[in-house]
Parts: C-alpha cells; sequence; structure tokens
C-alpha cells in the first residue's frame, strides 16, 4: 500500500537478548516442581519462542501427565520473576543491536516486537536495558496467538500503519520465520540464536545474518516498495 510505514520487528529472546540461561534454569524448577526430570538444555533451547504452555508441552517426556502443563508453567513463572527481582536473571543485550537499532530509525524504520515473553517479560526485559520507548509496537504470547500463527505480525502492522510488503520479521528460530510466512511478510534469520542457520533458511528466512551490522542493510534490501 502506497504511503505504508515501513516496520522491523524483532523477536526478543536469541535475537535482541541472550535468555537461554534463564529460560533453562526457569524451566528446570518447573519441571522439578512436578516431579519430572529437568529437560535437556538443548531442547529447551529448540522450544524457545514459542508461548510457554506450547513450549512446555514439546518437552514433557512421553506418557507424561498433561495437567502438569499449568504447575510447570506457573513455578517457571514464579522463578524467572523471583531470579529478576534478586538479580540473579542475566539476559545480556547481544553486541551491535543498540547500533543496529539506531542505523534502522535513521532509515525511517519503525521498530516492534513480538516474542514469546509475557508483556511483563519483555517490559522488565526492555527496563533493564534502558530500551523501553524504541519499540512502537510490543506484541507478546499472553496477549495473542503465538508462534508461528501469524496474530502477533498482523497485529503489530496495524498499530504501526505498516503492511506487509513494508515489514521485515528479524528472528533466531524457524517460529520467527514460519510466523513471518504466515503472516505474508519477509523474513529475515539471525545466526547468533537458538536455530541454526539452515533451519532458519528451511523455514522461509529470505537471509541469514552473522552479525549484527549486517542487519539494517540487509532489513532494507527486503523491503518490497
Amino acid at each position: 500500500m502506497a504511503g505504508a510505514n515501513r516496520l522491523a520487528l524483532f523477536d526478543c529472546d536469541g535475537t535482541l537478548v541472550d535468555s537461554q540461561h534463564a529460560i533453562i534454569a526457569a524451566m528446570a524448577a518447573g519441571f522439578a516442581s512436578q516431579g519430572l526430570a529437568p529437560p535437556p538444555d538443548e531442547a529447551v533451547r529448540r522450544q524457545v519462542g514459542l508461548s510457554l504452555e506450547v513450549a512446555i508441552l514439546g518437552l514433557l517426556p512421553p506418557g507424561a501427565d498433561l495437567g502438569a502443563v499449568a504447575g510447570i508453567a506457573a513455578v517457571y513463572k514464579g522463578a524467572f520473576h523471583q531470579n529478576r527481582a534478586h538479580g540473579g536473571t542475566v539476559e545480556p543485550l547481544y553486541p551491535g543491536l543498540v547500533e543496529a537499532l539506531d542505523a534502522l530509525e535513521a532509515a525511517g524504520f519503525l521498530l516492534g516486537i513480538a516474542t514469546g515473553k509475557s508483556h511483563r517479560g519483555l517490559v522488565a526485559t526492555l527496563d533493564h536495558h534502558g530500551l523501553n520507548g524504541r519499540f512502537l509496537t510490543l506484541q507478546t504470547a499472553d496477549r495473542a496467538p503465538g508462534k508461528p500463527a501469524p496474530d502477533m505480525a498482523l497485529r503489530a502492522m496495524a498499530e504501526a500503519g505498516a503492511d506487509p510488503a513494508t515489514t521485515v520479521v528479524i528472528g533466531d528460530t524457524s517460529y520467527d520465520m514460519e510466523m513471518a510466512r504466515h503472516a505474508r511478510v519477509a523474513a529475515l534469520g539471525v545466526a547468533w540464536g537458538y536455530h541454526a542457520p539452515a533451519d532458519l533458511l528451511a523455514a522461509g528466512a529470505a537471509h541469514v545474518c552473522h552479525d549484527y551490522a549486517e542487519v539494517p542493510a540487509a532489513v532494507a534490501a527486503l523491503i518490497r516498495v
């Protein structure tokens, strides 16, 4: 659509911040609360990006009581909140992120986030890094269907006055790429997160960046109008 705004829509975990250690620790606490062995670290990383309950379902061992999901989710949230409150949650920014955001804004892009985090968790992360206010639209899996459904991308575009031809999703997992494909927007993968570049390309990424310095030009190249 002529005159539509240009939107760079970022994932959070594994794309903006490296949150794997906090996520793995909270998931282990949740599983322990139900008498279950913690899932392997790599299995947890593979689920990052999905909404919490869907991720837990994907990690339950065969034959496990599906009723355990709610209890695991409650303990996970509590553990994450407690760790954050006591300084135990470490989610460092990936190198070069702030400079990439500056470059995208200077080029006229609006910024947004679509994440499997809760809204409270996302805001806490952005506050911690002084990034609240940088993103026009914040889409979280507790306020819309999670990835790979297109809903968060569609809501972000509506809030930003963008459309599919002027929007790029930037993320580290196949779920991000699938969300972009379902929303009919361009998808840009990043190689520093939790899924391999080959998985991102197979899921629909047009390109995979290996450093944040590559992102602004790669985003601009994917805008079709």
